[in-house]
């Protein structure tokens, strides 16, 4: 019984792990250059920086048991001093609150450390990027797999890993159920109309000023930021979610302008001169957005594997992702939470 597991982002890289360690056939298939999906981790210095997720918390216990078993470490977001808060007039204010995010966890090494030492324990043999796939055809009891550069894989059934908006847009042969496939494209991916910006300075100067590094802002164009820091030693660096909606956000360089300027505003002139600024706007990724997530999102979804989603061409083709976890959907713990539930499909 072979197993396809499309997608190489956390929850497709923990279905794998678990394979192999439960000695099945199965191939983990990445349409990006990397794997990691939407944890992102950029480098600067000894600083690891996340574009995508970087929090997670406690009280959820797959990641902590992950983090555990591959021996990495946690630390806790800086949350000491004051909120900084921007109107709608760019006028700014401190001193109307604390640091929002504390008591949020995050990795040494950010989070792709957890995905890249995850990928490193799946043998070369198991695992393929730069391979989308384009359709899925059932004829008997096999499924056949097309990549986009042609190359055909057989198997016997298929873990779809991957937000399921970007799923649906894969040709199924016979069709899904079409109740299915508008169930599918009605999921908002979680975060994928989200960009994200992060500065990284020499020297942590909010703090010294009594800053947490927490701001809120009505002015844009980032309407949350906080401390990105590592733990310990630097160079440091202030993140923020970036508010303009995706069709007003794709000249970059005005957007960088516009973040440096919002910067200089919160901090202070240190702040418009970082050693580097890294931008990830997530709504332009095609393995990660569709169209339809490029609207904005008034409230958190709710997530979980619909009836329509489930039992398909006869049970073979299962869905993993943080989308369809019940309860920690749109988290880092749910996309392991996801993983887990597949997992336990796949024996039944």
């Amino acid at each position: 019984m072979k197993t396809l597991i499309i997608g190489g982002g956390l929850s497709g890289l923990a279905v794998a792990d678990a394979l192999e360690t439960q000695g099945l056939d199965y191939i983990l298939l990445e349409a990006r250059s990397r794997f990691g999906g939407r944890i992102k981790t950029e480098q600067f210095g000894a600083g690891y920086f996340d574009m995508g997720p970087a929090w997670f918390w406690p009280g959820q216990p797959r990641i902590a048991a992950m983090i555990a078993r591959l021996g990495l470490e946690k630390f806790d977001q800086f949350a000491d001093g004051i909120l900084t808060f921007e109107d709608e007039q760019g006028q700014v204010q401190r001193g109307r609150g604390f640091a929002s995010m504390e008591g949020s966890l995050r990795l040494k090494g950010g989070l792709g450390a957890l995905t890249s030492a995850m990928a490193a324990n799946i043998p070369d043999a198991r695992k393929r990027l730069n391979a989308p796939v384009k359709s899925l055809t059932k004829a008997g009891e096999m499924i056949t797999a097309t990549l986009g550069n042609g190359d055909v894989i057989t198997v016997d059934r298929v873990v779809l890993a991957v937000p399921p908006r970007v799923a649906s847009e894969i040709e199924f042969t016979p069709a899904l159920p079409e109740n299915t496939t508008q169930t599918m494209q009605e999921i908002p991916t979680w975060m994928a109309g989200q960009a994200k910006a992060v500065a990284v300075y020499e020297t942590p100067f909010w703090r010294d000023q009594g800053l947490s590094g927490d701001a809120m802002s009505r002015h844009g164009p980032m309407v949350e930021i906080h401390d990105a820091s590592p733990e310990t030693g630097g160079p440091f660096a202030l993140f923020g979610f970036i508010g303009v909606a995706p069709q007003n956000r794709r000249d970059e360089h005005a957007l960088r302008d516009h973040v440096l300027a919002q910067l200089g505003r919160l901090f202070g002139d240190q702040a418009t001169d970082p050693s580097t600024l890294f931008i990830k706007d997530w709504a332009l990724d095609p393995y990660t957005s569709t169209a339809a997530d490029h609207a904005p999102l008034y409230a958190n979804p709710t997530y979980g594997l619909p009836q329509s989603m489930q039992g398909l061409w006869d049970n073979a083709i299962h869905f993993a992702g943080t989308e369809v976890a019940p309860q920690f959907g749109g988290y880092v713990e749910g996309a392991l939470e996801a993983a887990e539930n597949v997992l336990k499909t796949l024996q039944s």
